[in-house]
């Protein structure tokens, strides 16, 4: 919550359980949505608990609008990593992803056909609030075309079969893209990929998961 507080998102309204204000935590969180203007309401801790989708939930929900961002406006600085997931599924690693590229300085995430929906709850939650700091929207195998076109971004595709990642010289603008986590990437991934990298690895592993893997790539990878 004190994420989504910070962010630039605007706030809807909010739902409270009664103990919200008995922790200090709690009492802060609830006068910064009075000071910014949000409409509370306080609900009983048995219809709270109906509203929560967790099993242990925090004593506060918030509804955010969705950025209305399209992949069209982005603007990329001159160096830049862009993070593109090509039928990532799982929400908790979509949710990891985020926060790492957050965490090491990545310009945009980009979701192609096939993730999970980047605002979907569980992604939310496991990205901690980091979805609110970074570009991150939905986007078309076409429109991505249009984007390398315009900036120049170069993509190189994560795989296990691909060039080691410590012989290779990333360029200023770079999109990396992560396949799915059972199928690897896509074939109009493949198909558009300029260079294929790898994670050097020992032998007894054959893959990594994909949210260690980026992460990996995007710390070697930092601008």
């Amino acid at each position: 919550m004190e994420e989504l507080l910070r962010s630039p998102l605007t706030i809807r309204g909010a739902l409270v359980a009664p103990q919200l204000g008995e922790a200090p935590r709690g009492a802060a969180l609830l006068a910064a949505l009075r000071d910014r203007g949000v409409e509370i309401a306080e609900l009983s801790p048995l219809d709270f608990a109906s509203a929560a989708e967790t099993e242990s939930p925090q004593g506060v929900l918030a509804i955010g609008e969705i950025p209305a961002a399209v992949p069209d406006s982005l603007v990329l600085p001159a160096v830049a990593r862009v993070v593109v997931l090509d039928g990532v599924q799982d929400p908790g690693n979509v949710g990891t992803i985020l926060r790492t590229s957050v965490a090491l300085g990545a310009s945009a995430v980009l979701a192609m056909p096939g993730t999970v929906d980047l605002w979907n709850a569980k992604v939310v939650r496991s990205a901690m609030g980091a979805g609110f700091h970074v570009p991150a929207m939905a986007c078309s195998w076409e429109t991505l075309d249009s984007l390398r076109a315009r900036y120049g971004l170069v993509l190189w595709g994560a795989d296990a079969g691909g060039t080691a990642l410590d012989t290779l010289t990333p360029p200023a603008r770079l999109a990396l893209l992560v396949g799915n986590e059972g199928s690897g990437l896509s074939a109009e991934g493949q198909a558009r990929t300029d260079v294929v990298a790898a994670l050097p690895i020992g032998p007894q592993v054959e893959s990594l998961n994909v949210a260690v893997a980026t992460g990996i790539f995007l710390y070697q990878l930092r601008p």
